[in-house]
């Protein structure tokens, strides 16, 4: 039996989707879901805008003992994805522990960028 680490609560203050790409690589940006657990985890993802009403409750199962990149323009609610190009935030739910990461590949240059961080877990 694989005991569950990490947290149930998790913070992604900065999310940005950029609205052009160079080259081969396309610009984007997931939220990186570790599940240790033996038992899949139900993850409930709310996005925050600035000047708009939040996207709640957008469902994603990580099964046990596995890995998941969701990229943040896969998210849709109602049929409406992520609009690119706004700034946004992240809140990650999950009825079980888990370990979030979030990465942005930023090729809207012909110097590509990517950045990676951890998320900030509430305990």
């Amino acid at each position: 039996m694989f005991q569950a680490r990490g947290e149930k609560h998790w913070f992604i203050p900065d999310g940005y989707i950029p609205p052009d790409s160079t080259g081969a690589l396309t610009s984007h940006e997931s939220v990186c879901v570790l599940n240790c657990s033996s038992e899949e985890a139900l993850i409930r993802i709310t996005i925050f805008f600035e000047d708009r009403e939040p996207m709640e409750d957008i469902l994603v199962v990580v099964p046990g003992r596995r890995t998941k990149h969701i990229r943040t323009s896969s998210l849709i609610k109602e049929g409406v994805p992520i609009p690119i190009g706004v700034p946004y935030a992240i809140e990650v739910l999950s009825d079980i522990p888990i370990i979030v990461q979030y990465s942005r590949l930023d090729s809207t240059q012909a110097e590509n960028t990517l950045m990676s961080t951890m998320a900030f877990a509430i305990k």
